[in-house]
């Protein structure tokens, strides 16, 4: 009855959505152009101005737009100018107690001019690169995605990279880049923040500048300073799409690092500018809630905020043929919100985010926190029982945890092997955040040990493991990863990984220079076996439905765990009862320790899979077990099968 409830709720919200003239801006046609806005109900008179350029100079035309019709609590305001103005730009003025607010390209521009100041007025047909149209997204199931986490200047920028569209779009259309991906074996691509930011100048891109792009501008327009031209509205467009075109054709799916839980700023925001504190949430006391952490919050359990976000997401589905969403701190967003988009859009869209805030945040329902994931069906959230059970606590960069033979974080490390499900063999009580499982399907968890957030995995290794040598920090790197990927939930890596990266120890590199955030393509050179060993691993979970089952039930029958011990953990997995795959009885275990391990196994001959730093699906050697011992090596993983 309550998950009637809940799809009774979420059907209410998207009926309402559907009368609720969503996506206003402009729509443009050669014989005319109509603009829309909305603002808050006492709005006195919005006055829209049309320019001649994307920065400078005075309104060629300024036009008073008529209230058509109240709408998300507000009302809409629209005016169409009977002209052809395509390649011109345009502003919003909105006046409230006989003041403007000033001037801004509004809420939904699809198009800008650089630093997203003005709307630009584009045929958008014209940046569908040659192909668009026959454009697919790759049919990868849930269970089956493994998530290659990036950032745009990152990736590319470094002269090691020998990729010429450096910090670009196009940098992911370029053969190399395609390469290192394809043969790696990762199947999405999570962009960090693409949408028009605020913290990089684009009339100076000359000059070096660096943000990750958690400070949102204008949603629904990529990002200038990853184009070859921001002064021109076409180029970002069309070049976006050329990237998503490309990583499709080597069948990557793209998702989409979303921001809707706050602003770059308050007052100098569209959302400020066109409806002054509609789109915030506020403290008893009048002041700005800040769950964020950020200085603001939004409020999305509003009728304008959350076909706003609705209406958003669906654009990027339409427009760029986006295939998921990351939501940054979901845990802002109201629960009924977040199931309305996930109902709003195709049942393939991958949807995930941070299932926490930063901070309290003022609203009195129920949130889109990791404990409540069960309420949200299709929808993941990253799980932080897993990533610091193995790194160490969040709180602390130089305090270890299973990787450094930190014992009891045991159980919680099992908790991300089942993903987050219900499970007989796992102690809840002794998991590090979570009491209980939150998951309800393994494909509600994201398995993960490093982000962009935080340090990165080398880094974390040698701040919290004194004295650590090179070996050792390449068996645990490849000890944390093998957990990772064979994680029962969605697996997901921190680009440059595969290449030992490290940020110089830097904990929150947002807008550290490119030589502490750039990746380091030689380093595939100076450590093949980093690369090889997760090449072998990903290959190996694409090819054994045992590491993916994607059903819980499945889970509970098939994965049982056979041995715990202090910076041990060791299960079975019977394959026979796995559809699709072709191993029999399948060994993990994770060693920790600095010294071997043994477990026991029933005798016979057995493949040895992953061992040291070798990961081959195809097989190391066959072993034949005779005394039903078999001895896992310190600080590493160890798979065998028969």
């Amino acid at each position: 009855m309550k998950r009637i409830i809940q799809l009774i709720a979420i059907i209410m919200v998207l009926a309402a959505g559907q009368t609720a003239n969503a996506r206003t801006g402009v729509t443009y046609s050669p014989a005319e152009s109509t603009f829309s806005l909305e603002t808050n109900d006492d709005a006195q008179q919005v006055k829209l101005c049309i320019y001649n350029d994307g920065l400078d100079g005075k309104p060629v035309k300024t036009v008073n737009m008529k209230r058509a019709e109240s709408v998300n609590g507000g009302a809409l305001w629209q005016i169409s100018v009977k002209e052809d103005l395509k390649g011109k730009f345009y502003t919003f003025n909105v006046k409230y107690d006989g003041e403007f607010r000033g001037e801004c390209p509004g809420v939904w521009a699809t198009a800008v001019g650089v630093n997203g100041k003005r709307g630009a007025i584009i045929d958008m047909a014209q940046t569908d690169p040659q192909g668009w149209a026959a454009d697919t997204r790759p049919a990868i199931p849930a269970k089956d995605l493994i998530i290659y986490e990036m950032h745009h200047r990152d990736f590319s920028i470094d002269k090691s990279s020998r990729i010429e569209h450096k910090g670009k779009y196009l940098a992911l259309t370029e053969k190399r880049a395609i390469d290192h991906l394809t043969d790696l074996g990762i199947n999405a691509v999570h962009i960090l923040p693409s949408f028009d930011y605020a913290s990089v100048d684009e009339t100076r891109l000359s000059q070096p500048q660096y943000n990750w792009g958690y400070d949102p501008v204008n949603y629904n327009v990529p990002e200038g300073g990853y184009s070859t031209d921001p002064y021109k509205p076409e180029v970002r467009i069309s070049e976006f799409k050329q990237m998503v075109k490309a990583l499709h054709e080597a069948g990557i799916k793209v998702i989409l690092d979303v921001v809707y839980n706050h602003t770059w700023n308050i007052d100098g925001s569209n959302f400020q500018l066109t409806r002054p504190d509609y789109y915030y949430r506020k403290n008893a006391d009048g002041s700005y809630s800040n769950g964020s952490g950020c200085g603001n919050e939004t409020a999305s359990e509003r009728e304008g905020m959350r076909q706003f976000m609705i209406e958003s997401v669906k654009y990027w589905v339409d427009e760029y043929h986006i295939d998921g969403f990351r939501f940054d701190l979901m845990g802002v967003h109201d629960i009924e919100t977040m199931n309305a988009i996930r109902a709003a859009l195709p049942s393939d869209i991958f949807i995930y985010g941070e299932g926490w805030s930063a901070g309290s945040c003022a609203y009195s329902g129920e949130l889109a926190m990791k404990a409540n994931i069960s309420k949200m069906p299709g929808i993941a959230a990253f799980s932080d029982e897993m990533r610091d059970a193995l790194r160490g606590p969040w709180d602390s960069d130089k305090r270890s945890a299973f990787l450094g033979a930190i014992r009891g974080h045991e159980e919680s490390l099992k908790f991300g092997i089942v993903g987050a499900i219900q499970h007989p063999g796992v102690d809840y009580s002794k998991v590090n955040y979570s009491k209980a499982p939150y998951a309800t399907e393994p494909t509600q968890m994201i398995a993960y040990v490093s982000c962009h957030d935080d340090m990165c995995l080398v880094d974390r290794l040698k701040a919290s493991i004194k004295g650590i040598d090179t070996d050792a920090l390449i068996r645990l790197d490849l000890l944390a990863q093998t957990v990772v990927m064979t994680s029962q939930g969605v697996p997901f890596m921190l680009s440059g990984e595969e290449m030992l990266r490290d940020k110089k120890g830097v904990h929150n590199s947002y807008e550290s220079p490119d030589e502490i955030n750039h990746l380091d393509w030689d380093n595939l050179q100076r450590y093949p076996q980093v690369m090889n060993y997760y090449k072998g691993l990903i290959a190996m979970r694409k090819a054994h439905p045992a590491f993916h089952m994607g059903n819980a039930d499945m889970v509970r029958r098939n994965l049982d765990f056979i041995d715990t011990r202090d910076n041990f953990v060791a299960y079975h997995i019977n394959g026979r009862n796995v559809p699709g795959e072709t191993w029999g009885d399948i060994y993990v275990a994770f060693n920790s320790g600095k010294s071997a391990r043994t477990i026991d196994v029933p005798p016979g001959k057995y493949t040895i899979v992953c061992y040291k730093t070798d990961c081959k699906p195809d097989g190391i050697a066959v072993y034949a077990v005779g005394n039903n011992k078999v001895t896992i090596p310190a600080q590493s993983a160890y798979i065998i099968h028969n």
